[in-house]
């Protein structure tokens, strides 16, 4: 068992005895920061729940999601993941637990509520506990999981967006300052910043304001551009660890160690820690194929933790729970939450409003295809619009059919709770409960099997 607050000495985490501490982990992404493909509903969790609260009030919409939370993550999870040899879990959270929008630097009390409550858990069970600004004010990247309704990242743009982040990460360190359980702070969830200068600026301004009030807490910094490169980082700061996201798109083992050495160029260059703060397949549903398929992703998955054991670095898998995307456990089918969405999970595959949902129909290529094939005749300058990664199909997905025509469907989902009964809202948040999920068994033996050979070794 680590002892006291951990550090970072060179390359490594270590604990005060100086024990080299490897972390092994998963997020809780789904929670305190909901997101369309892992919880079933349409474009963003803010428009969501302004839709619901429209059809069942203000107060039963606050008592249901607060019940999904709830239910989310409780002493029975944080023993399946201590059995697992799982030692730290990543929390994704959003500001707005915290602060209010038109209300801002007023501290909602009742926001640290279920984050007390999940570091509680975890930390009599063994389990170090990462906090990760999954969403911040004005939104850091251009997608639904910063609840971004635009596509556009304010937060850059904004000055009084980046000072009221400081101010809520100032008011977390206070609270948090004295927990020994509590691994780090993990600032900006896959920060985009299209001048690629202004993320490690920020870094280096939060850094100060946290050491002033917390001088013990490590750091978990992203990388620009959803956490895959380091232009414009031009040092390190103290006691930080460098994050990468690994979500491979290619195979294995040639196409896996290129991408993870490239992403990892910065951290070689400086000797410090690599944390892999997200990464994991995508499974499918069922269907005739889809044994086959998921055992080719878990192979993948077992060709990317072999990659990360050899080079002794710290991860932590996304995700823990969800609706059977990519959760190592997920709701049942016959649960009441999957029977009430499920119609309409189905509905939105076709119709490509989910980005890890999503399936190929002849139909909407044809119309994507066409139009991108138009915007690059008319403006081919339009193809290097940042991220550089996408191309001009991705960026008309994202901008029209994931964000413009998935949050048409806000309503169509609220229509799915009107007339529930507080007891029948607690029925459906019950369905996240741990007795009413299944684990996926492929993915639960291969996260423990590397967990606890490699946890045998550190303390």
């Amino acid at each position: 068992m680590a002892v006291g607050f951990l550090k970072v000495k060179g390359a490594r985490i270590v604990d005060q005895n100086d024990d080299v501490v490897r972390l092994f982990g998963v997020s809780l992404g789904g929670a305190l920061n909901m997101e369309n493909f892992m919880n079933g509903y349409s474009g963003t969790e803010s428009f969501t729940r302004a839709a619901i609260s429209k059809v069942l009030g203000k107060d039963n919409t606050e008592y249901l999601f607060d019940r999904i939370i709830h239910h989310f993550f409780t002493e029975q999870d944080a023993q399946l993941l201590q059995s697992l040899s799982i030692n730290s879990v990543r929390v994704p959270f959003s500001y707005k637990h915290f602060e209010d929008d038109m209300n801002p630097r007023v501290l909602k009390e009742g926001g640290f509520k279920h984050l007390d409550r999940i570091i509680e858990l975890c930390s009599a069970h063994g389990i170090y506990v990462i906090l990760d600004m999954h969403t911040a004010p004005g939104c850091q990247n251009p997608d639904w999981h910063s609840d971004n309704h635009t596509s556009y990242a304010a937060f850059w743009d904004f000055k009084d967006h980046q000072d009221r982040t400081v101010w809520l990460w100032e008011e977390i360190a206070r609270r948090y300052k004295d927990n020994t359980w509590v691994a780090g702070y993990n600032p900006l969830n896959e920060p985009c910043d299209s001048e690629q200068v202004r993320v490690a600026a920020f870094y280096d301004r939060l850094e100060r304001a946290l050491r002033a009030i917390d001088p013990n807490h490590m750091l978990f910094l992203d990388g620009n551009t959803f956490a895959m490169e380091w232009k414009g980082f031009n040092g390190v700061l103290p006691n930080s660890v460098y994050s990468i996201h690994d979500y491979s798109l290619m195979g294995f083992p040639i196409g896996q160690r290129q991408q993870y050495n490239r992403k990892c160029e910065f951290h070689n260059e400086h000797g410090v820690p690599i944390w892999v703060g997200e990464f994991g397949p995508t499974y499918e549903p069922n269907g005739p194929e889809a044994d086959q398929i998921n055992a080719g992703r878990n192979a993948l998955l077992t060709a990317q933790l072999a990659l990360y054991e050899k080079e002794q670095v710290s991860w932590s898998l996304w995700t823990y729970k969800d609706i059977g995307v990519m959760g190592v456990v997920s709701l049942l089918p016959e649960s009441p939450w999957m029977k009430l969405l499920q119609p309409f999970m189905d509905k939105k595959v076709d119709l490509q409003i989910d980005s890890f949902t999503a399936r190929p129909t002849e139909e909407l290529d044809t119309l994507i295809g066409q139009m991108a094939a138009w915007i690059d005749r008319v403006s081919p300058t339009a193809a290097k619009t940042y991220p550089a990664i996408w191309d001009t199909k991705q960026h008309i997905r994202r901008n029209i059919i994931q964000t413009f025509l998935a949050s048409s469907y806000c309503n169509e989902v609220a229509e799915l709770f009107r007339g529930k009964s507080k007891a029948q809202l607690d029925k459906l948040a019950e369905s996240y409960a741990l007795h009413n999920c299944i684990q996926r068994k492929g993915l639960v033996q291969n996260i423990s099997r590397y967990a606890s050979s490699q946890a045998e070794g550190v303390k």
